[in-house]
């Protein structure tokens, strides 16, 4: 989903600030260091956490893009992006990882990123897809378009397994906010589209996750994803 907000003009002369989000401190200042080349009079911010980056992000409300490293010790895998975009959903949120798996990447953009950055990129493709991001594309490396989904095989990468008696203990807003999640939209969105207070949203989602057995909600969406809603929600 691309932030409503992320209607940049790539022109000369045009200034970003950005959020850089890594724990590697030599990464971080390798690109702020390619930004401050290739986007003269733009800047950066640093910070080398999730909670580092709730402590900016409340401090500089005007900040144009998160760059989000999707692996580090204080969070792993998709956790951190879902916990941004649902606590900022107007802010856009690109990653920038070692990350390899396609599906992996794929599912960072079904859950709000507007861009995939691979950490091995060169110079220029860094460079060019920030200005693709900025110009209100979303961006993914064309290597990773062409190549395959692999099997998940390790028990860690396995989906989340929702049997359907499970499902059936679901409430029809409860459903109704699930059916949301598993769409990528943050709890504000869901708030404003179901007519409810974000509050309400939030318990909807911890009864979801109790009710389901699952320890956090990224588990529960890529279980989801497969399900037919409109099924349960004919009861």
């Amino acid at each position: 989903m691309l932030s409503s907000s992320l209607l940049f003009t790539c022109e000369v002369g045009v200034m970003y600030k950005l959020l850089v989000v890594d724990d590697h401190p030599i990464f971080r200042q390798a690109i702020t260091g390619i930004i401050a080349n290739n986007f003269p009079g733009s800047s950066c911010l640093e910070a080398e956490s999730i909670e580092a980056t709730h402590s900016v992000l409340k401090e500089h409300e005007d900040i144009d893009l998160v760059l989000l490293d999707l692996n580090m010790p204080s969070t792993s895998g998709l956790n951190g992006l879902l916990e941004l975009r649902n606590e900022y959903p107007t802010i856009p949120v690109v990653i920038i990882s070692a990350e390899s798996e396609k599906q992996q990447i794929l599912q960072t953009i079904s859950y709000g990123a507007v861009g995939f950055i691979s950490k091995s990129s060169s110079v220029d493709t860094i460079t060019s897809s920030l200005e693709s991001i900025f110009n209100g594309n979303v961006c993914l490396p064309s290597d990773l378009i062409r190549a395959p989904i692999k099997p998940q095989s390790s028990s860690k990468n396995r989906d989340f397994e929702i049997l359907p008696e499970k499902m059936q203990l679901l409430t029809r807003k409860e459903l109704m906010v699930l059916k949301y999640l598993t769409q990528g939209e943050a709890n504000k969105y869901i708030a404003y589209e179901m007519n409810i207070s974000e509050t309400t949203v939030k318990s909807h989602v911890s009864s979801i996750l109790k009710k389901l057995g699952a320890s956090n909600r990224v588990k529960v969406v890529v279980g989801s994803a497969n399900i037919d809603f409109d099924q349960y929600l004919k009861r």
